[in-house]
């Protein structure tokens, strides 16, 4: 099969494209034939080789962590798939690799995709519905009447999660440039910052949750806004202990996580509130719920740009730009 690899970890390196051998399955898994692909920050951290002392690659892998695409057949274990199956997914972490014509997958971390959306439009959900959906329902809690704060609202995870925080009776403000204010207003964002000439620590104040996907400097502002017993949830870092011992790391990743996050878990115990590093985990039980919520006309999709498979460095170098609006998708079939 035709995929695009990492050689090796650098810092804005190239993804080659070759001829890879067709994955094994195993009894779990499902071999998915991939028809589109979405590209995610993820993806260069991890060809940069920002993550590779917990989630080691060996070289050369396959990059892409998003996926939509029809069941070629399943492991002799799997019962809730079968071949023909229009499915999506984002695969666990250590079995990446969706930039290919063929993939398999642990059947845990699929679902059914959509049926209101083209196999492009569900390539762009799974990471950046399950960010969201972890952050604001499984850490957050979000209840109706509270306040929500999501950085960076035109972005992949910043366009799903205004959605779902308004589905969940939240007041949800957001941070984008003055160009992409209606965009962000009609997902359902109530306050809209223009990030280039106003500052949200001096709008905002009595927040009780905050989705930081930005720099240190923005993450120690967020805590400004949060009333007591707010939570602040950071995709962007630093990782903290509990993501430490989530992975199993050894002690010394431990202690190398606990002085990245002491300065802002001290700053969040002085303000009491709580700091968590989410990383999303691959789940295909949350999946479906996102799909229901998505076929209801609850979410929709927002993708700004599909380009062809053959274009995917040059897709994964617009994605670098940080100037996309919702995603940015690869047609690979």
């Amino acid at each position: 099969m035709k995929a695009f690899v990492v050689d090796k970890y650098k810092k804005n390196g190239p993804v080659r494209l070759c001829g890879m051998p067709d994955p094994d399955i195993g009894a779990d898994d499902v071999l998915v034939r991939i028809h589109a692909a979405a590209i995610n920050l993820l993806d260069s951290k991890i060809r940069n080789g920002e993550f590779k002392l917990f989630l080691p690659y060996r070289p050369p892998f396959i990059l892409g962590h998003d996926l939509a695409g029809t069941v070629i057949r399943t492991g002799s274990n799997v019962r809730q798939f079968k071949a023909g199956d229009e499915v999506y997914a984002r695969p666990r972490d250590g079995r990446a690799g969706t930039f290919a014509e063929m993939i398999a997958v642990d059947a845990a971390d699929l679902a059914l995709k959509p049926a209101s959306l083209s196999m492009e439009e569900a390539a762009s959900i799974p990471l950046v519905g399950l960010t969201a959906w972890q952050a604001l329902v499984e850490v957050g809690n979000v209840k109706p009447g509270q306040k929500v704060f999501i950085q960076a609202g035109s972005g992949g995870v910043g366009t799903f999660a205004i959605q779902l925080a308004k589905h969940l009776g939240a007041t949800v403000a957001t941070t984008t440039s003055a160009v992409n204010s209606e965009l962000v207003k009609s997902l359902g964002a109530d306050v809209v910052i223009d990030y280039k000439t106003q500052d949200f620590e001096q709008l905002l104040s009595g927040y009780d949750l905050v989705l930081n996907s930005q720099d240190a400097a923005t993450l120690a502002k967020s805590l400004k806004i949060l009333g007591q017993g707010g939570k602040l949830i950071s995709i962007s870092g630093p990782p903290d202990v509990p993501f430490a011992k989530s992975l199993g790391l050894n002690p010394f990743l431990r202690f190398v996580m606990r002085m990245l996050s002491r300065s802002i878990v001290k700053a969040a115990k002085r303000r009491d509130v709580d700091y968590a590093f989410l990383f999303m985990r691959a789940e295909g039980s949350q999946l479906a719920q996102i799909t229901k919520l998505i076929d209801d006309g609850v979410i929709r999709t927002v993708v700004d740009k599909v380009f062809p498979f053959a274009q995917t460095e040059e897709a994964l170098a617009y994605v670098e730009t940080v100037r996309a609006k919702g995603k940015v998708v690869v047609k690979v079939l």
